[in-house]
């Protein structure tokens, strides 16, 4: 079965940097789109990031130019670069992918930015 596995998350100052990962299994890594989301107390799940399997990247405008979105498909492993933290990216952060049919969500981790 498809799983994925978040990383990276924890405490950090604003202004400060993370690097989230995402490690996949039971698919097929390399063709499909990997998505990272995260979700705020109170707040709507919101999409930060995408990468294609083309390597077309896009963002949700409020982490432009702070996150970007990486894959490593040796290591069926996706990335999230969080530079340049504000205490309004403290959410739960998941990964994402999808195939005809179903969709594939990761735990979560937990990203805190806070002085």
């Amino acid at each position: 079965q498809v799983q994925l596995v978040e990383s990276g998350g924890g405490l950090v100052q604003p202004g400060g940097s993370l690097r989230l990962s995402c490690a996949a299994s039971g698919i097929i890594f390399s063709i499909v789109t990997m998505r990272w989301y995260r979700q705020a107390p109170g707040k709507e799940r919101e999409l930060v990031a995408s990468i294609t399997s083309g390597g077309v990247r896009n963002y949700v405008d409020s982490v432009k130019g702070r996150f970007t979105i990486s894959r490593d498909n040796a290591k069926n492993t996706v990335f999230l670069q969080m530079d340049s933290l504000k205490p309004e990216d403290t959410a739960v952060y998941y990964c994402y992918t999808f195939r005809p049919g179903s969709d594939y969500w990761g735990q979560g981790t937990q990203v805190t930015v806070s002085s």
